[in-house]
């Protein structure tokens, strides 16, 4: 049974090596590398505190989020910027991608191949030419637990 999926317009990025997708309605804006503040005894997926432009956003790292190993190639993680009802939060990813139209006829349920962690993370998926784009919740991606 297929999901209903609202967008067609994905904003694209990796973590690791899988190509995610966030509805562009979501997104405020996607940023390079921002300076990070280490907040003492935030959760482990919190990285800290970014500042947009006079705004306090906190930073929560896709990587922790996802139960990924940390990044060791010595490269900065790029930053999603997604609206939420309250503040907006940034997901820290490892690469920002393009925006991905795709046929909401083409949307499709999650693999029974993804689990655990990045299966509750997700609402499906839309097969491209060079793999799979997995789409993300938004509301479960932000979540701070």
């Amino acid at each position: 049974m297929k999901t209903l999926v609202e967008g067609s317009k994905y904003c694209s990025f990796k973590v690791g090596d899988l190509l995610f997708g966030i509805d562009v309605r979501d997104v405020q804006e996607v940023l390079r590398y921002q300076e990070i503040t280490h907040v003492p005894l935030a959760p482990p997926v919190v990285r800290g505190l970014i500042n947009l432009r006079g705004q306090i956003v906190t930073a929560v790292d896709m990587r922790r989020q996802l139960g990924m190993p940390e990044r060791t190639d010595g490269r900065l993680p790029m930053s999603v910027i997604v609206r939420t009802r309250e503040d907006p939060i940034s997901l820290l990813v490892d690469e920002i991608g393009d925006v991905i139209e795709v046929d909401p006829d083409g949307f499709e349920d999650i693999p029974p191949t993804v689990s655990g962690v990045v299966r509750d993370l997700m609402t499906g998926v839309h097969k491209l030419d060079d793999g799979l784009l997995l789409v993300l919740k938004t509301e479960r991606a932000i979540r701070i637990a």
